[in-house]
């Protein structure tokens, strides 16, 4: 699974809303930030709907999360910390009887 043709999709889909100007993203010590150029007239809920359907839109078919945090505003501008990752699987029974339990996947 290649995370720059998500990312790419992602920002793409996300640049198609009204009310977003321009999307991009740049990695600051391997932390991923998205950077949302606004219109005026756009609020804040309606920028994280936004990210989270497109998101939903980037990840569909694929084994993916996302977590998107507020990080700071300006202006026009709104900034996130934004991931794609992987969920944690279980690797081994603890004997707990866990509904995710590994026994009870299909081979």
């Amino acid at each position: 699974m290649d995370l720059e043709s998500i990312w790419s999709s992602f920002i793409y889909k996300l640049a198609a809303y009204e009310g977003i100007e321009d999307v991009s993203y740049k990695k600051s010590a391997g932390i991923p930030f998205l950077y949302v150029q606004l219109s005026d007239i756009t609020e804040m809920d309606e920028v994280i709907a936004s990210i989270k359907i497109a998101s939903a839109k980037s990840m569909r078919g694929k084994q993916l999360q996302s977590e998107t945090v507020f990080v700071r505003s300006e202006r026009n501008m709104m900034v996130f910390r934004h991931r794609f990752y992987v969920p944690q699987r279980k690797m081994f029974c603890c004997g707990n009887l866990c509904l995710d339990c590994i026994r009870f996947e299909d081979k």
